[in-house]
């Protein structure tokens, strides 16, 4: 255990997203024992260092009473908190919830408690093998790592999607035609300017592309994404939520497996961003 001592507002934050990596690895027994109470110990003090995405997944664990007493006045409170901030899906809810503004947060969150942090080496900071990938994925994984920051995307969601996808074989080609690691069709290939689907960077680049703009479309909510990614964006819009189709979701429940995080950190590009307007 770890006393953390103020700091900058950047610490702050990366303590928060090893918190949250490793309640949200907790919460569904990803790699690790089942622990609902401990995931919403650590999402509650990912929550107290100000992190959105924590309060929102604490007020969701409080309102169906999972490893906390269940609260909806709580819950609404963290809703509220997370709204605040700008959390699409809290704000959302918090504007179909009976408000509750007299609501107090949990007692973990008190001001006058010990910040105590246990921290965790990140899911994506694990050896290759520690993540059930076979060996022969590690030259995928270096390209993933090398391009991840340039399309702020994390290298775990892409590493998911290529295993489920193609199983990491540059040469995978679906009955659809889809091809390659990310498994293209010629479509999004054209979209996103890969003339070599069966290129690994070229292709990786082109995935990651795709993964980044369905990151901003959907506000980073993993489930839609990866529906996203395997439906197209306009079944997930026309459904509004994962279609009904049980392809689409056996696949967003094997991405799931592989990559537990609800909510992907990422940035809200501009509306100048070109990814946005493709």
């Amino acid at each position: 255990m770890l006393l953390l001592a103020t700091g900058t507002a950047d610490a702050a934050s990366n303590d928060a997203a090893g918190l949250i990596a490793e309640a949200a690895l907790y919460e569904h027994g990803e790699g690790l024992p089942r622990d609902p109470a401990l995931a919403a110990a650590l999402y509650c003090q990912a929550a107290r260092l100000g992190a959105a995405d924590a309060q929102y997944a604490l007020g969701w664990m409080v309102a169906n009473g999972r490893g906390m007493p269940r609260d909806d006045a709580v819950a609404w409170r963290l809703f509220s908190a997370a709204a605040d901030q700008g959390h699409v899906q809290a704000t959302r809810l918090v504007q179909t919830l009976p408000s509750r503004p007299d609501a107090s947060l949990p007692a973990c969150m008190a001001a006058d408690r010990p910040l105590q942090v246990k921290l965790e080496p990140a899911p994506w900071s694990a050896p290759v093998q520690a993540t059930g990938y076979p060996p022969a994925s590690a030259p995928v994984r270096r390209i993933v790592e090398r391009l991840a920051p340039v399309y702020e995307v994390d290298p775990e969601l892409a590493m998911a999607v290529i295993a489920v996808e193609s199983g990491f074989r540059a040469n995978a080609v679906s009955p659809k035609n889809a091809q390659g690691l990310m498994q293209l069709i010629p479509a999004t290939a054209q979209r996103f300017h890969v003339a070599d689907p069966f290129d690994p960077e070229s292709n990786v680049r082109g995935g990651m592309a795709y993964l980044r703009r369905l990151l901003a479309l959907f506000n980073g909510d993993v489930q839609l994404v990866a529906a996203a990614y395997n439906a197209g964006e306009g079944a997930v819009l026309r459904h509004r939520g994962v279609p009904p189709y049980r392809e689409t979701r056996d696949y967003v429940m094997r991405i799931a497996r592989l990559y537990s995080l609800p909510v992907h950190r990422y940035y809200r590009s501009s509306s100048n961003d070109p990814l946005l307007k493709r």
